[in-house]
Formats: structure tokens, C-alpha cells, sequence
């Protein structure tokens, strides 16, 4: 399998395994060779607390266009969210692609997510674990939610180095986080990075559930400001993230988002995408 120098960078065990995960959900449609969930952010909760009940392993992808960026510059990151048990539309534009397509799909926002999922969880006393971003916001991110969720079961959390884990550095995040016996475990190491983790820790965790949920690990501990609603709605949510973080999201959709628009385009073009509604 062809890896990106990404990935090599964060798993320096290249041997890792990938664990089947596909054909958990009612349906996919492809984009730029990514197989999409088609389902709404209840479904999705649904499906997670299924999981969870039935002890059935599996690991959850976000995507946004830039996720389907990095999965068609990377074949090795496509071929890990092509088998995920869920790879859910967490923006806009991939939302309105599903329904043209004729898919009953509505927008699985990662922090939405991480909110239904939680509060759920909550009569089942479903334990978390959060693994990403840094100790200060771990720590805010735990208060935050334990306030909001009274009751709310954290065992563990993890802030991982700002470089490549090492051999010895991935067995010991695995060992740590199985003595914690997590139901579900949150990665908020941003993409391509969290969706190569969940593919490649899958196999050597024993906790039903990973979920990748980008930026929702800062949003919820309220160090990093969420676009208003209706620009979510409207598809405009990069632009205010665009203002908040100019400098480094700036490559990221001035350059991205026309990419992802075109490569689309030439999609539909190869396979009478627009005709089929």
C-alpha cells in the first residue's frame, strides 16, 4: 500500500495493521474515490450506541473537503476511511453532494457528534477517554464537559508530543489507554493525523469505539471560537475560521477549496455525476 510521507511521519511502524471496518452503515457515494456515509447525526449516534452495546470494534472518520484533499493526494489515508464504520459528512459541500445524489444525508458535524454521543451515553454510564491537542485543553476540555454532563465518566486522557510517536511510544499509548477500558476513545489530532491514529491504533485497542472528531476538542473547551450557526448552515464556516486563523488556515481553503471544486467537477464530468439524482 502507498503511504504519505504524513503518515510515515506519525507511525513509524509502517506495519500497523488496517482492520476491515466497511459495510456497517445503510449506504456510502463516492467522492474523489472516498466512500461517504449517507446518514444524519442521529443515525450516527444511533449507530456509535450500538457499537458500544454489542462490544463490535470499530473507528469513525469526520470528513470535510479537506479530508477528501488529503485522502486523494494519499492513497494509504483513502484506503483508511474507505474501511472505516463510519466516514460521516462533517461539511457542507459534501452534504449537498449526497442529496443530489439522491442520499437521505444531513451534516455529522465532529463536535455535534461528540455532544449527542456523550450525552447518551450518559444513563449508561459510558466511559471516555480524550487523546489529542494539549494537557491545558484536555484538562479544560474534561471540566467543561463534566459540568455540562453531570455524571460524566472520563478515565483517561493523553496529550501526545508535537512529532512522530515511537515504536516503543505507540505500544505504550495502547497499554495506557487499555488499563483505562474506555468504551469510547476521542482523537483530536486534526486531519490527516487523527484519521490515520483510529485506523492504525484500531488493532491494538480493545475499546469498541475510536472517533476522530477534528477541532471539537478546542471548541468544547472554549479555546478556539465556533462559527455562528447559520454560516454552518450556509456552507460558510471555513470563511470565519479564516478570519480567526488566517495564518495557518489560510493555504488550507484560499488554495484548497477551489481544488476540492474542481476535482468534483471533473468527477462529475467522467461519470455523469450531475445525473444521477
Amino acid at each position: 500500500m502507498k503511504l504519505g510521507s504524513e503518515f510515515l511521519m506519525t507511525f513509524p511502524e509502517a506495519n500497523l495493521p488496517i482492520e476491515p471496518q466497511g459495510g456497517t452503515d445503510p449506504s456510502r457515494f463516492d467522492l474523489l474515490g472516498v466512500k461517504i456515509s449517507a446518514l444524519t447525526l442521529d443515525g450516527a449516534a444511533d449507530l456509535i450506541g450500538k457499537w458500544v452495546a454489542s462490544g463490535t470494534k470499530h473507528y469513525v472518520n469526520v470528513c470535510t473537503s479537506g479530508t477528501l484533499l488529503e485522502c486523494h493526494d494519499h492513497p494509504g489515508l483513502a484506503e483508511i476511511v474507505n474501511r472505516a464504520g463510519m466516514a460521516t459528512p462533517d461539511g457542507m459541500p459534501l452534504v449537498w453532494l449526497g442529496r443530489w445524489r439522491g442520499f437521505n444525508v444531513s451534516r455529522v458535524y465532529g463536535p455535534d457528534l461528540m455532544l449527542k454521543v456523550t450525552e447518551r451515553g450518559l444513563p449508561r454510564r459510558l466511559r471516555h477517554f480524550y487523546y489529542g491537542s494539549t494537557a491545558r485543553v484536555l484538562d479544560r476540555l474534561r471540566d467543561r464537559l463534566q459540568q455540562r454532563f453531570p455524571g460524566l465518566e472520563v478515565v483517561g486522557m493523553q496529550a501526545p508530543p508535537f512529532r512522530a510517536l515511537t515504536a516503543d511510544e505507540i505500544q505504550a499509548t495502547a497499554a495506557l489507554i487499555n488499563a483505562a477500558r474506555p468504551d469510547i476513545v476521542w482523537v483530536g489530532l486534526g486531519t490527516p493525523k487523527q484519521d490515520e491514529w483510529v485506523g492504525r491504533f484500531r488493532s491494538l485497542l480493545e475499546a469498541p469505539v475510536l472517533v476522530a472528531v477534528g477541532a471539537a476538542f478546542d471548541f468544547h473547551a472554549g479555546t478556539v471560537r465556533q462559527a455562528p450557526r447559520w454560516m454552518m448552515r450556509c456552507g460558510l464556516e471555513w470563511f470565519f475560521r479564516l478570519l480567526m486563523e488566517p495564518r495557518r488556515l489560510w493555504r488550507r481553503y484560499l488554495i484548497g477549496n477551489p481544488r476540492f471544486v474542481a476535482l468534483v467537477l471533473q468527477q462529475g464530468w467522467r461519470e455523469g455525476f450531475w445525473k444521477k439524482r
